[in-house]
């Protein structure tokens, strides 16, 4: 019986990025092939997800992804979405997405006006294919924080439809940022792109404390492998 094919994911480059290589390594741990993107590229690698990873991108002293989202590789990213495609942003990634459009709310200054890196606990919200099918409702994962601009905003208006639709994935259990009602990564409407604050590629290895963000990233995994063999 021949093995199952590795999930090929592309994870993008920023200039100024410093967890790309992170969250390739993390990814191949997991079973998949990771491919590095750099962000003037046009065309996306015949893949079954994108990443876009933590840490920085150039233009963050403007305003965290709000130059970024111009990126020539950003288009790619937005029909690969727009056909289905598996989209997951991490911190810096997280707010590229939303100043693109392709993810609801924004991401403002944390609370307290400082940067905080810690582990943090999350609780699970939804529990679904593509991004958390490894994970229970109500479950508790340990995965680190580092952000300064990590204070998720939704007005009441699309908070209230955010709830309404299942698309708040993760919550802080105790809010180290003061997003609003505590979320920690939320879902497009349609499911297939996602985003969220805490780190998982950080949190993949024992020796780092935790391996409960192998649980975010392999679902993902698991989902681009079967996204890839459906399409052959």
């Amino acid at each position: 019986m021949s093995p199952e094919p590795a999930a090929q994911i592309a994870v993008l480059v920023f200039p100024g990025s410093n967890d790309d290589r992170d969250a390739a390594l993390a990814l191949e741990r997991l079973g998949a092939e990771a491919t590095l993107v750099w962000h003037a590229e046009r065309e996306l690698p015949e893949v079954g997800a994108v990443v876009l990873p933590g840490g920085f991108s150039y233009g963050d002293y403007l305003r965290c992804g709000a130059i970024a989202r111009f990126a020539p590789v950003l288009e790619a990213v937005r029909a690969f979405a727009a056909e289905g495609g598996l989209v997951l942003g991490i911190c810096n990634g997280f707010q590229v997405l939303c100043e693109a459009g392709l993810l609801p709310g924004a991401l403002r200054p944390n609370a307290t006006l400082e940067f905080v890196c810690r582990n943090v606990e999350l609780r699970v919200e939804q529990a679904e294919a593509p991004f958390a099918s490894r994970v229970e409702p109500g479950q508790t994962l340990t995965i680190p924080i580092k952000h300064g601009e990590g204070c998720y905003f939704a007005d009441e208006e699309l908070l209230a439809e955010l709830e309404h639709n299942g698309q708040v994935v993760l919550r802080y259990e105790q809010n180290p940022n003061g997003s609003v009602a505590g979320i920690a990564g939320v879902r497009n409407e349609h499911g297939n792109v996602f985003g969220l604050m805490p780190h998982p590629e950080h949190a993949v290895d024992p020796l780092l404390g935790s391996t409960d963000g192998a649980l975010i990233l392999g679902s993902l995994v698991d989902a681009a492998r079967e996204r890839l063999l459906t399409a052959a």
